[in-house]
C-alpha cells in the first residue's frame, strides 16, 4: 500500500522589519510608510509604530518567494511593488488586495514610477529596458529600449508627456512618450548614474552618481504660443528645440561614497542626498528672489576682492566663470546660489533608503524616513536649525542573524538569539512579547514551566533569563570558549553544555535566595565535566538519558554512556566537522548533518551508517527528528528547509521561502509546524495541513520543474536569435512569455478546434432536418451552453489584458485564420469592441504577409473593415457623447454656485486632511493645558 503523508506549508513570517533589496515610500496620505519586508511589503502606521497590513503574493503562487526590488505609491490608493524575477503587482492598499500582476521583464525591477494622474506607470529593470503600463486598463503599453545597462531611476516631466531615465551606463535619456522616441541623451557623469529626482515645480532635475558633485539640469518648457522657456536667467532663444535637460551647474557634495538616492520633499524646498554610507545630505532650495541676492552678493565680494589686489578681471572656468554678465554687472545664478547645504543626517548603521513624508508638519520644514541595513525604521525631523531622530521602529525584529531559535515545551512561547539580543515570542501570532540585551546568543533552551531560559554565548558565558519580566538575572562565567551547543536532561532537573574550550559540562538547576531580598530565582551549578580532545560542536541526549553524544571539530562523533561517562561508540564518515545532530524519541536512530552537505543515518545500537543523503547544496545547519517518529527536518546555507523519513532514506518534501541561510530549526512536539531562523533576519513558520501527498507524486513534480526550468533556458540561450544592441530609442512590445501566456494559446487552440467540431455537428443537423430526419440537437456540454462563436469569445475574455499580445504570438497561423472569421460576429456585442481591435490589430501586424497571399482570408478582412471601423466610431461617438454630458453638468454646478468646480476626490482628500488637522490641534491643546496644569501644581 501506498503511504500517504501530510503537507507543509509556509504560515508566518516575522522579525523583518525592513529588507535591503528595495526602497521605502510613504503614501500619499503621509500616515503609513511602505516597507519592503523580503516577499512582503509591510504597510507601518507611523504615528502608532504598528504594521497594519503585510502586501504578499497569495500561498497559491507556489516555489521560491522573490524579494520586492522596488515600491512605488500612487496619487491615490494603489500600491507598485516590482519582484527579482522581473514580475509588478499592483496593490489596493486599503483593500489590502492584489489587483493585476504585470509580467513583462527579464531581469529584476530596480525602479517604478508613477505619472501625477497615478494612471501610467513607467518601470525600469536590470534587462536595460524601460516598459509603460496602463495601470487602468491593466495591460503594458511599450517598451522603450536604447540604455546599455541597468536602468537605475526614472522620472515624468512636462504632465506625463515626457519621461527621463537614468541608466549605469552613464548616460540620461529623454523620452518623448506620446512619439515614443528619445528625444535627448545627456551625457557629463564620469560614472554609473544611481538616482534622479525632479522638483514639483518642474524648476531642476538632479542626478546623482559616484562623482564629487551632483549635477543639475534646468528644465525648458513649452508655453502656451509654444515659445520654449527656462526658468534659468530667462534664457529661451538659444535653446535648441528638441533639448529639455540643460546643465545648470554642479553641486559639491560633503561625502565622498557614491550617491544612491536623491529625493525633493512635497514642497520643494528641501533635496536629500542619500550616499551608500551612513550620511544623508540635505540642501535647502532658494527661491528666485533669494538666489539672485546671493548671486549679488557673490559678484560684489568678488569685485571687492580684485580692487584689493588690483589685478585684472580674470575669468575662471567652470562653476565660477558664472560670475557676471556681459557688462560685468548682471549676476547669473548659479547652482551655488540655489543649493545651500542645511544638515548632515547621520545614521547608526549604513542607510539602504530613504523618503520624505508628504505631509508637512507644523514646526519643522520636513520628516525624513531611513530604511538601514541592520532590520530598522528611523525618522528624523528636520528644521532650519537641526536634524533630530524622533522616532525609530526596532522591537518588532533582530538587528542581525537569528542564530537559534528554542521553543518552550508546551509550544506557547519561542526564543530566538542573535549578536546582542534575546527576543521572546508568540509563535502563533507572530508577536514580539519580550526583547532582552544579551550577549552574542548562539543556543538557548527555556526551562521548563516556562519561566526562566538560558543562553549560551559566544563570550562563553550562561545567561539565565527570567521570562516573565524580560531581564537577565545572571551570567555565570561557564566556559573558557564559545558556548556552541546546550541540551535538556530528560530527567528536567539539569542540562549539558558542549564548548570550544574542550569541555562537556553537566550541570543542575539551583534555587537560590538573593541576600536582603525576599525574592527567590534560579541559578545552576556544574556538577560534572568531561574533557574532550577537540573543540565541542554539539552535544545531544538521548531521550532515556542513556547516551549522550559528542560532535567534535575533528569530523567524528563520540557516543558516552551518560552515568558513568565510558566510551562506548565513534560514528566516523563525515569529511568535514558535524554541526547538527538529533536522536530520534524511540532511541535507535542518529542523525548528523555536516558543512560535507551530507545528512548520515546511524544506528545507536551497534552505530552503523544506514545511509549517506546528499541533503543540501551547502552546509547542514540543522537537524531536528519529529517527535515520536522516524520523519525528520534539515536545514541549510542553500536556503532550503527539507523533510525527510529517515526509514525510508526518502526526500518528502522542499520548502521554499527563506531568501539567505537559514542557520536553525525547532520543530513543536506534537508536529504540527516548525520554526526556522536566518540569516534573512525573518523567522518563519511552516504548519502542517490536512493535504496529504505521495512520494511518488512529489518526485514527478520535481522532475517537472528541472525540466521546465531548464527547457526555458535552453530555448532562452541556446536557440534564441541573439539580441542585437538596441536602435536608438527603439520601441517593442511591453509583455513577455510565460508559462500562462502559453497555457492560455493553448486553451484557445482548444477552444477553436472544439468550436469547429460543433460548427461541423450543427451543419451536419441541419441537413438531416432538410432531408426530414426530425431529431433534437445535442450540444456538446463541454461548451456550457455557448454557441460555438461565443464559446471561443469566452475563451479569449479569460486571457488576462497584459497578456493577450504573447498570447496571440504563439497562434499558428491557420489558428489565427480561424480566430479572425470569427471576429465579424462578435462586433455586435459593444462590450467586446475594445478587445476585437486588439486582436485583429495583434494578428494582422503579425501574420500581415501569410494573410495578403492567403485567398481565403481576403473575404473575411473585406468584411471586417468595413464593420470595425463603423463599430469604433459608434464607441468612440458614445464616449465622446458622455464626456460632453458630464462637461455640461460641471457647467451647470459651476454656474448654480459662486464656488469654482472641483473635483470631488480631491475636495474630499482635502476636508480629510483639514478634519485630522483640526484634531491633531485638539489633542495639541489639550497636552499643553495639561502641563500648564502641572506647572502651576
Amino acid at each position: 500500500m501506498v503511504k500517504a503523508y501530510l503537507r507543509y506549508e509556509p504560515a508566518a513570517a516575522f522579525g523583518v522589519i525592513v529588507s535591503v533589496e528595495s526602497n521605502i515610500t510613504y503614501d500619499s496620505s503621509g500616515k503609513f510608510l511602505l516597507a519592503p519586508a523580503l516577499e512582503k511589503v509591510g504597510v507601518w502606521h507611523v504615528r502608532q509604530g504598528l504594521c497594519t497590513k503585510n502586501l504578499a503574493p497569495s500561498p497559491a503562487s507556489r516555489g521560491p518567494s522573490l524579494a520586492v526590488t522596488s515600491i512605488a505609491s500612487s496619487p491615490s490608493s494603489m500600491i507598485a511593488s516590482g519582484y527579482a524575477d522581473g514580475s509588478i503587482r499592483i496593490w489596493d492598499s486599503e483593500k489590502g488586495t492584489c489587483e493585476t500582476t504585470l509580467n513583462g521583464h527579464k531581469g529584476a525591477v530596480t525602479v517604478l514610477r508613477f505619472n501625477k494622474l497615478g494612471s501610467l506607470l513607467a518601470s525600469g529593470s536590470r534587462d536595460n529596458d524601460i516598459i509603460l503600463w496602463d495601470v487602468v486598463g491593466e495591460t503594458g503599453l511599450y517598451r522603450l529600449r536604447g540604455h546599455r545597462d541597468q536602468v537605475t531611476d526614472l522620472v515624468f516631466l512636462d504632465s506625463g508627456k515626457k519621461l527621463v531615465s537614468s541608466s549605469k551606463d552613464k548616460f540620461l535619456r529623454v523620452w518623448d512618450l506620446e512619439t515614443q522616441h528619445c528625444m535627448q541623451i545627456v551625457s557629463g557623469h564620469h560614472s554609473e548614474i544611481w538616482s534622479i529626482d525632479i522638483d514639483p515645480e518642474e524648476r531642476f532635475l538632479v542626478s546623482g552618481s559616484a562623482d564629487v558633485e551632483l549635477r543639475c539640469y534646468a528644465l525648458k518648457h513649452d508655453l502656451v504660443d509654444g515659445q520654449p522657456v527656462s526658468w534659468i536667467n530667462g534664457d529661451s532663444s538659444t535653446q535648441n528645440k528638441w533639448e529639455v535637460l540643460k546643465l545648470f551647474g554642479e553641486i559639491r557634495r560633503q561625502s565622498k561614497d557614491r550617491v544612491s538616492t536623491v529625493k525633493f520633499n512635497k514642497s520643494g524646498n528641501l533635496l536629500a542626498c542619500q550616499v551608500a554610507g551612513k550620511t544623508v545630505e540635505i540642501f535647502s532650495i532658494l527661491d528666485e528672489a533669494k538666489a539672485k541676492r546671493k548671486a549679488k552678493r557673490r559678484l560684489h565680494r568678488k569685485k571687492e576682492k580684485e580692487a584689493a589686489k588690483g589685478a585684472a578681471e580674470v575669468m575662471e572656468n567652470g562653476d565660477t566663470n558664472l560670475g557676471t554678465g556681459e557688462d560685468g554687472n548682471i549676476p547669473l545664478v548659479t547652482a551655488a546660489d540655489v543649493f545651500k547645504l542645511l544638515h548632515i543626517v547621520r545614521a547608526s548603521k549604513k542607510i539602504c533608503s530613504i523618503s520624505f513624508c508628504p505631509m508637512t508638519p507644523k514646526n519643522f520644514l520636513a520628516i525624513l524616513a531611513l530604511s538601514l541595513n541592520n532590520n530598522l525604521l528611523e525618522f528624523y525631523s528636520i528644521d532650519n536649525s537641526d536634524a533630530t531622530r524622533s522616532l525609530a521602529f526596532e522591537l518588532q525584529g533582530h538587528r542581525s542573524d537569528v542564530r537559534s531559535v528554542t521553543l518552550s515545551s508546551d509550544n506557547s512561547l519561542l526564543m530566538s538569539t542573535s549578536h546582542n539580543a534575546v527576543k521572546i515570542w508568540n509563535p502563533s501570532t507572530g508577536s514580539c512579547l519580550r526583547t532582552v540585551d544579551s550577549g552574542y546568543g548562539l543556543c538557548g533552551l527555556i526551562i521548563p514551566q516556562n519561566k526562566y531560559a538560558l543562553v549560551g554565548t559566544k563570550e562563553g558565558t550562561l545567561e539565565i533569563i527570567d521570562m516573565g519580566s524580560g531581564t537577565c538575572l545572571e551570567a555565570v562565567e561557564a566556559h573558557g570558549g564559545s558556548v556552541r551547543s546546550i541540551a535538556a536532561l530528560p530527567n528536567e532537573n539539569g542540562f549539558v553544555t558542549g564548548s570550544a574550550d574542550h569541555d562537556v559540562k553537566f550541570w543542575e538547576y539551583r534555587i537560590k535566595q538573593q541576600s536582603g531580598q525576599d525574592t527567590k530565582h534560579l541559578t545552576v551549578s556544574n556538577v560534572r565535566t568531561m574533557k574532550m580532545n577537540d573543540d565541542v560542536l554539539v552535544v545531544a541526549v538521548s531521550p532515556d538519558a542513556k547516551y549522550i553524544a559528542v560532535a567534535l571539530l575533528d569530523c567524528t562523533v563520540k557516543i558516552f554512556f551518560a552515568d558513568s561517562l565510558k566510551f562506548f561508540l565513534s560514528l566516523y564518515g563525515h569529511k568535514l566537522p558535524v554541526l547538527c545532530m538529533d536522536i530520534s524519541s524511540d532511541g535507535d536512530l542518529i542523525v548528523t548533518g555536516s558543512a560535507d552537505k551530507n545528512l548520515k543515518i546511524w544506528g545507536l545500537d551497534f552505530g552503523d551508517c544506514h545511509k549517506s543523503i546528499f541533503a543540501h547544496a551547502d552546509s547542514v545547519m540543522g537537524v531536528q527528528f519529529v517527535h515520536n517518529t522516524h520523519y525528520m527536518f534539515s536545514v541549510g546555507k542553500d536556503r532550503l528547509v527539507k523533510y525527510w523519513d529517515a526509514d525510508k532514506f526518502e526526500l518528502l518534501l522542499t520548502l521554499e521561502g527563506h531568501h539567505a541561510d537559514v542557520w536553525c530549526l525547532a520543530v513543536s512536539n506534537r508536529g504540527d509546524f516548525i520554526i526556522t531562523g536566518s540569516h534573512d533576519r525573518s523567522i518563519r513558520r511552516w504548519d502542517r495541513t490536512e493535504e496529504p501527498f505521495f512520494i511518488e507524486e512529489e518526485k514527478e513534480k520535481r522532475l517537472e520543474e528541472m525540466f521546465e526550468s531548464d527547457l526555458d533556458n535552453a530555448f532562452e540561450n541556446r536557440y534564441a536569435t541573439k539580441e542585437e544592441v538596441p536602435e536608438e530609442g527603439a520601441v517593442a512590445l511591453a509583455g513577455k512569455k510565460t508559462q500562462e501566456t502559453l497555457t492560455a494559446t493553448d486553451l484557445i487552440i482548444d477552444a477553436l478546434d472544439l468550436a469547429e467540431v460543433e460548427l461541423k455537428r450543427i451543419a451536419e443537423h441541419e441537413d438531416e432536418r432538410n432531408r426530414g430526419k426530425v431529431t433534437e440537437f445535442q450540444p456538446n456540454v463541454i461548451m456550457l451552453g455557448h454557441s460555438p462563436s461565443d464559446y471561443v469569445l469566452r475563451a479569449l475574455s479569460n486571457v488576462h489584458t497584459n497578456d493577450l499580445e504573447q498570447t496571440l504570438l504563439a497562434l499558428p497561423f491557420s489558428d489565427a485564420l480561424k480566430l479572425i472569421s470569427y471576429l465579424k460576429d462578435w462586433t455586435s456585442n459593444p462590450d467586446k469592441v475594445e478587445l476585437i481591435c486588439r486582436v485583429a490589430t495583434v494578428l494582422l501586424q503579425t501574420h500581415h504577409n501569410q494573410l495578403v497571399t492567403t485567398p481565403a482570408a481576403r473575404p473575411v478582412l473585406t468584411v471586417l473593415k468595413s464593420i470595425l471601423y463603423a463599430r469604433v466610431k459608434e464607441c468612440k461617438d458614445t464616449l465622446g457623447f458622455n464626456l460632453a454630458a458630464m462637461d455640461h453638468i460641471k457647467q451647470l454646478m459651476a454656474s448654480r454656485s459662486d464656488a469654482l468646480f472641483r473635483d470631488a476626490k480631491s475636495k474630499l482628500l482635502e476636508i480629510r486632511a483639514q478634519h485630522s488637522k483640526r484634531l491633531d490641534a485638539r489633542l495639541e491643546t489639550k497636552e499643553e493645558k495639561r502641563k500648564k496644569k502641572k506647572q502651576k501644581k
